[in-house]
């Protein structure tokens, strides 16, 4: 007989809640089983103790028998600390739509022009930034005799 270590469910419409059973694997879901070995209730939050309950020398007697866990039921003994982490495939379904590439992708490309024109703007300040350092020597190393032409046209515009 292949037994398997598996939710069964109950509640009612929209308030799911599980009991953990080892039934044999031809049975239905919520069919007969052997054994009720804990609880889960999914609408509890995920770090209240009273989420995930179960009869761990139960559990281990039946994995002892061979009963397989389901992928779940795997899950909750790999935080529990009774069976080692297994290695998944992350299936196509894991993966994105297509408009969510796509999306993505134009976001990706936004923050790229962006970055370019940052760049960019960093670039002609310094330029701009040198321009003027030019400028400041070139009037420095001018003769004396450029400084009062350009002293004489703020006089006119103080006499207008």
């Amino acid at each position: 007989m292949a037994m398997k270590i598996r939710l069964a469910r109950g509640g009612s419409k929209k308030r799911p809640f599980y009991r953990i059973v080892a039934a044999d694997s031809r049975m239905p879901r919520d069919g007969r089983y052997v054994e009720k070995l804990g609880t889960y209730n999914p609408l509890l939050a995920k770090d209240d103790e009273n989420r995930v309950q179960m009869n761990m020398e139960r559990v281990n007697y039946w994995l002892g028998e061979g009963a397989q866990p389901t992928d779940r039921i795997s899950r909750f003994l790999e935080a529990a600390g009774v069976v080692e982490k297994k290695e998944r495939a992350n299936l196509k379904k894991g993966e994105p739509g297509k408009k969510a590439k796509e999306r993505v992708e134009e976001k990706a490309a936004k923050v790229a022009a962006a970055a370019e024109a940052e760049v960019a703007a960093k670039e002609a300040a310094k330029e701009a930034a040198e321009a003027a350092k030019a400028a400041e020597a070139e009037a420095a190393a001018a003769p004396a005799e450029e400084a009062p032409a350009e002293e004489a046209p703020a006089t006119e515009e103080a006499s207008e």
